[in-house]
């Protein structure tokens, strides 16, 4: 299988993780905390990549991945979620590239493919693309101009932080392949904003590549390899993402791993359940650009507000 979205020679050692706010939940930092000039340098490198174009688009930074990947690499029941979203649900895409799997979402094919739910689907959810670069071709401007007006919007220019939840909204269903959630230097805000654009009972499906699976550390394996991503307690120990993800207030998040790939790919279903969410706080600690960027978190004792 083609790990796509792979760091080619990950830097173990000398990574260096920006702090930068990922939601509306974020609190302005001290000045012992803004990150040094290493790590404002690692952030400038990391931007040239959102903003490279046909040629120099690195071959592992993809953006017109198709909906049948989703199916493929999400765990197996995001389709089906999908398929049973009707006309009064909301269905948000971050790191849509060029929006694609909307784009298959709205076509005959989907619903040839996916009977179930058909006469509840009607015209479909609302979906919304989300992208740090706009990446919209010929064919979502069709689209676009032959559903109803609003059935599918496309943001860019902006992170996820810099909108309101006035302007987005709330959404029934939120995905994520290798977008905000593989990228985002600030994985605790990132998740406390995805949750407060949830509705109670909405799930958000993503994964990442290179983690320690929970099922290993179950086991007791242990390892000595570098991840592309990782959490540390107080104590230096390692935390999974898994564990990290489950100590969330208002949600229930189940784990797998992809049994296809040779990478530890780790995916994730996390459920809302109410709306007094709170995520334990992780502090940014290691950064490294690339596609994704290599990261390193520290837990804290505290959660987001």
């Amino acid at each position: 299988m083609r790990i796509e979205m792979f760091v080619a020679g990950i830097m173990a050692a000398v990574l260096c993780l920006p702090a930068y706010a990922q939601g509306t939940v974020a609190k302005p930092r001290s000045a012992a905390q803004k990150p040094p000039p290493a790590v404002s340098q690692a952030r400038q490198e990391q931007e040239k990549i959102y903003g490279t174009r046909g040629e120099d688009v690195p071959a592992t930074y993809v953006t017109d991945r198709a909906l049948l990947s989703y199916a493929s690499t999400l765990m197996p029941d995001f389709i089906h979620t999908l398929a049973g979203l009707g006309p009064d649900d909301r269905w948000l895409d971050i790191g849509a590239g060029q929006g694609r799997a909307v784009l298959a979402y709205y076509g005959e094919r989907f619903d040839a493919m996916h009977p179930e739910g058909r006469e509840r689907r009607g015209s479909k959810a609302q979906s919304v693309a989300l992208s740090i670069e706009d990446r919209r071709t010929a064919e979502w401007h069709k689209m676009a101009a032959a559903l109803e007006p609003g059935k599918i919007s496309y943001l860019h220019g902006r992170r996820l932080r810099e909108y309101t939840p006035a302007e987005l909204g709330r959404f029934r269903l939120a995905s994520d392949v290798y977008g905000g959630f593989s990228y985002t230097s600030d994985l605790s805000l990132f998740m406390a904003r995805i949750l407060d654009l949830l509705e109670p009972g909405g799930s958000f499906y993503t994964l990442l590549i290179n983690v320690q699976p929970e099922t290993a550390a179950s086991a007791g394996t242990k390892s000595t390899a570098v991840f592309q991503t990782e959490i540390l307690a107080g104590d230096g120990k390692p935390v999974t993402i898994c564990a990290w993800l489950k100590q969330i207030g208002c949600a229930e998040v189940a784990c797998d791993t992809d049994p296809r790939s040779e990478t530890p790919i780790e995916r994730y279903r996390i459920r809302k359940t109410c709306d007094k969410v709170s995520v334990p706080v992780l502090e940014p600690v290691h950064f490294a650009a690339g596609t994704p960027p290599a990261r390193q978190f520290r837990l804290t004792k505290r959660n987001t507000p």
